[in-house]
């Protein structure tokens, strides 16, 4: 009985190999939340997401029919002996967020679904023009509507025939007169219709047949259904009753406005969905925003003339060239409008301008042309640059040269629904006062506030209370994971890796499985400690409902809550792949071998660096106000490192990577963005150059390699082109390259594998048979340098390849680098698809650290501790200060402590996320934060100092 019991409460992996695991085995409690830790590359995910999860992935996948296998495309069997007591697994991770600007927050959490509902069946519909009220009623709800007014009120029925069109309308009112009518009103006059009534033609009129004169008591009810059904016959379904001494009613029988003559369509949740052409704004097919030719980027530099080549765009870079037909075009325009090409573009009136920008409007001007087959003058009606490159850009057959001039163009907001999304229809349905975009426009924080105070009617209630419910439970989940400063608006596109991550957790918890295993990684990315705790809360609560959380972090508070803890290593890559340590935060300190224990019990310590480092001048943003800054002036240090810290959402990133970052990569590397809203930035003088060093794959394809990407494969080749074998053969540099004809082996093109499709199995990648994957054709792999081939260099791991080349610097000296940030482990042929995201990251750490700096470099990194555990993150702020040695600025959004209480300098931004944060709440020394009470970075920071 008790080994029955036993298999239930572990999943028990046996003999796992995949990647780098060496056969290891290992039990992971169920129901439990267990976290897996340890370097970067040692291992973790390959046993949580390739091990377990692919399999628990695997099994549900065999038990659907071989019919249903085959769309969804096979699943490897991981290289594992067996696991038991495996539940179905869910992977939430950072990688499959959707980058389809149709996807939004709301979308992914299916409350925007929720709200299409709702608004279909309790909104109330206005008149999209005059913003009226519209309700549609039968006959006997007017009946009784009229019949309800005090006894003896006068009233009469009037049929709205005409409203507000031209014309005599004398057939209309002869028709009128033949059905037996006696009184019309014609523009608020009353006549009889026995009078000659002569119109205006070119006026617009409104007529209306008086159908019946009654006054209100009991009895006249079936005289008067009688005469309002006339009347809606009349008049397609309108009716007007004239209160003597009182208001005009108007009436509707269908959703339309009495005023406007507008009618809105039956409404249904497709009409709010602005991913069916129903509901969808049909300017910009329900993206809210439209691609158009920006002017700020077709003349970057207005302070140039059009001589000194102002107009940058495709097509018009020629214009400075005086033979060329644009400029014979702009020639003829200054000759006209009486201007000077030699002028500053930005000096020009503002009709020069608009006639360079968007034409002469039709009118033609004569342009004296010289071409190769002699010269003439055409008559021209220019366009302006605008229609002009538009029209190029359609007519372009190819591919390329449209994405070159999709550079050129901006993303504006839609002109018809102004970003709304919706038909203007749909945005006139209001649920408590607002339509559902204003209602998806508002912070999740807000939004929870308006439900707690919408006041619905009673019969509303019954048809909406339901769905209100879902509603605000889902929105609750995601106020407890933290994401209160997010839009059910926002694009998920634009989310950080972590924010993806904890909207599918809240999703997760809104579905409310039981049994399941959830695989995560690292949740906790871009949150700021004090919102750890609701993350830690949510993963719990998840775990108490029966699952079991298989969580990848590196995240000290994660680990001291965890119930069980795997850590793997010793090393990463060929160095690590075994079980160090298990058990409880406690038990992992007290183990000799584990260096997390050794981090987590403060044996070992990220020192604090003993002085904290002058800056050497200031780069001061003014003004910024992109997303939710609040036109904050900001100073950054040069010459040292600096953090950006401050709760998730409070425009950290607005401010770095929106305005610096797109600013300096503007004006410094000549990049072609569009920098977020701010006055100005002073100090450019001082720094020559920005780059952004981001965890993004360092190549797509497996061609590309550390040893390609840091430059020092074209050493390693020259080096093997100048050995004696080489020079006897004849071979130069090019041969041992593997991407290009003449040394590579032709029959897998220098890839070393090759792909078979296998119909209903997954793609087999099978080495090369003619190289065994080594690459090369064999006369290649006889050129030796101390008696290893260019396929043994690429074979070796950053460590051999230091030793092998110790006696040539300039080798060594790239090596090296790589060796510093911690990547002594892979090998310098290692395709690049095989890396994690730390590893890249850190690969161009060591490609920028091995160049020769001008000291005036300003990097740029956006959460650089991804991925890393203690021991990368100790040597990740060691690279960072050596960055910042040689005068360079480093400027780091961080979250994390150990990261942060190494910093030259802190600038705080807050105090909240969303619409309460955007102000710099703190900066200055770590110390002088420490001691600022409304900082929330100041506040854990004091504990690390």
């Amino acid at each position: 009985m008790s080994t029955k019991m036993d298999a239930r409460k572990y999943i028990k992996i046996r003999g796992a190999n995949e990647n780098n695991l060496k056969n290891i085995d290992v039990d992971i409690p169920r129901n439990e939340l267990v976290v897996l830790t340890g370097l970067s590359g040692s291992g973790k995910s390959s046993l949580a997401f390739d091990t377990i999860y692919a399999e628990g992935q695997r099994r549900y996948m065999e038990s659907l029919s071989s019919y249903a296998r085959q769309f969804l495309g096979q699943m490897e069997k991981p290289d594992v002996d067996s696991i038991e007591g495996l539940s179905p697994a869910i992977s939430i991770d950072q990688k499959s967020t959707n980058h389809n600007p149709r996807s939004t927050v709301g979308t992914v959490t299916e409350i925007y679904d929720y709200f299409r509902l709702l608004y279909a069946r309790v909104g109330i519909p206005h008149c999209p023009k005059c913003g009226k009220a519209i309700s549609k009623q039968t006959v006997d709800q007017m009946v009784d509507q009229i019949m309800a007014m005090e006894e003896g009120t006068k009233i009469q029925l009037l049929a709205p025939v005409v409203r507000g069109r031209k014309g005599t309308h004398a057939k209309l009112l002869e028709r009128a007169k033949k059905s037996g009518y006696v009184r019309v009103r014609v523009d608020g006059n009353m006549y009889e219709l026995t009078e000659e009534i002569v119109l205006d033609k070119n006026i617009k009129h409104n007529i209306e047949i008086i159908v019946d004169r009654l006054i209100v008591k009991p009895g006249i009810e079936k005289r008067l259904t009688d005469s309002v059904e006339s009347v809606l016959h009349l008049s397609e379904g309108l009716l007007s009753v004239d209160v003597i001494g009182g208001e005009m009613l108007n009436f509707s029988q269908s959703f339309s406005c009495p005023d406007c003559g507008i009618s809105i369509e039956e409404i249904e949740p497709r009409s709010f969905s602005f991913n069916n052409p129903f509901g969808a704004c049909p300017n910009c097919y329900g993206l809210g925003y439209k691609m158009e030719f920006s002017e700020e980027l077709m003349i970057p530099d207005p302070s140039l003339s059009i001589n000194e080549g102002a107009i940058a765009v495709m097509g018009w870079q020629s214009c400075t060239d005086k033979s060329s037909f644009t400029h014979a075009i702009l020639e003829a325009l200054s000759r006209e409008y009486d201007f000077d090409l030699d002028t500053p573009f930005e000096n020009y009136s503002k009709k020069v301008h608009d006639v360079i920008i968007h034409g002469t409007n039709g009118k033609e001007i004569k342009v004296f042309y010289k071409g190769q087959r002699g010269e003439g003058v055409y008559d021209v009606a220019f366009e302006g640059l605008i229609k002009n490159v538009e029209r190029r850009y359609r007519e372009t057959g190819s591919e390329t040269m449209k994405a070159e001039y999709e550079t050129f163009m901006n993303i504006t907001p839609c002109s018809a629904c102004k970003g709304q999304r919706l038909k203007p229809g749909a945005l006139a349905v209001t649920v408590g006062g607002k339509n559902i975009a204003e209602v998806t426009a508002l912070s999740i924080g807000k939004l929870q506030e308006f439900l707690e105070e919408l006041v619905l009617g009673e019969t509303q209630m019954l048809i909406g209370g339901q769905i209100l419910k879902e509603i605000k439970a889902r929105i609750k989940f995601l106020m407890d994971v933290g994401l209160d400063y997010l839009t059910l608006a926002r694009a998920t596109g634009t989310l950080s890796g972590g924010e993806a991550q904890r909207i599918r957790l809240a999703t997760q918890i809104g579905s409310g499985l039981v049994g399941v295993a959830y695989i995560l990684d690292e949740p906790s990315i871009g949150l700021h400690q004090r919102d750890n705790d609701k993350l830690l809360a949510t993963l719990k609560h998840l775990r108490d409902l029966g699952n079991t959380l298989i969580v990848v972090e590196h995240d000290e508070d994660t680990m001291l809550e965890a119930d069980y803890i795997v850590d793997i290593g010793p090393g990463a890559g060929e160095h690590g792949g075994e079980v160090v340590a298990v058990g409880n935060a406690k038990e992992i300190m007290e183990n000799k071998n584990s260096i997390t224990g050794a981090y987590l019990s403060g044996r070992i310590q990220i020192p604090i660096p003993q002085e904290r480092r002058q800056p050497k001048g200031w780069l001061k943003v003014i003004g910024a106000e992109e997303n939710n800054l609040k036109k904050i002036d900001v100073a950054f240090p040069l010459g040292v490192m600096t953090c950006v810290t401050g709760v998730s959402g409070s425009g950290k990133s607005s401010l770095v990577n929106e305005i610096l970052y797109k600013r300096l990569a503007r004006d410094l590397n000549r990049a072609r963005t569009i920098p977020g809203k701010h006055k100005k930035i002073e100090g450019l003088d001082q720094v020559d150059k920005v780059i952004d060093i981001d965890q993004s794959p360092i190549g797509r394809t497996p061609r590309s390699n550390p040893a390609t990407y840091t430059g020092v494969f074209d050493l390693i080749r020259d080096l093997f082109a100048a050995t004696p074998d080489a020079k006897a053969r004849g071979y130069k540099k090019g041969r041992f390259s593997f991407n290009v004809k003449g040394g590579r082996c032709e029959a897998c093109s220098g890839d070393g594998i090759l792909k078979i499709e296998m119909h209903f199995l997954p793609d087999v990648y099978v080495p090369c048979e003619v190289c065994g994957g080594k690459r090369y054709n064999r006369e290649t792999l006889e050129v030796k340098y101390k008696g290893k081939t260019i396929y043994d260099v690429l074979n070796m791991t950053v460590e051999e390849a230091l030793e092998f080349f110790a006696h040539v610097p300039s080798i060594r000296r790239k090596i090296e680098t790589l060796n510093d940030v911690g990547l002594s482990y892979i090998r310098l042929g290692q395709p690049s698809t095989e890396l994690s995201g730390g590893e890249a990251q850190r690969i161009k750490l060591a490609t920028e650290l091995s160049k020769r700096s001008t000291g005036k470099t300003v990097y740029i990194l956006d959460e650089p501790t991804t991925g890393l555990h203690f021991a990368d993150v100790h040597k990740l702020t060691e690279i960072l200060r050596r960055l910042a040695e040689d005068g360079n600025t480093v400027i780091v959004i961080e979250h994390n402590l150990d990261v942060i209480k190494t910093a030259d300098y802190i600038i705080d931004i807050g105090p909240e996320g969303g619409d309460r944060g955007g102000t710099v709440v703190a900066f200055g020394t770590p110390e002088a934060v420490a001691e600022n009470e409304n900082s929330y970075t100041g506040k854990y920071i004091k504990k690390m100092l």
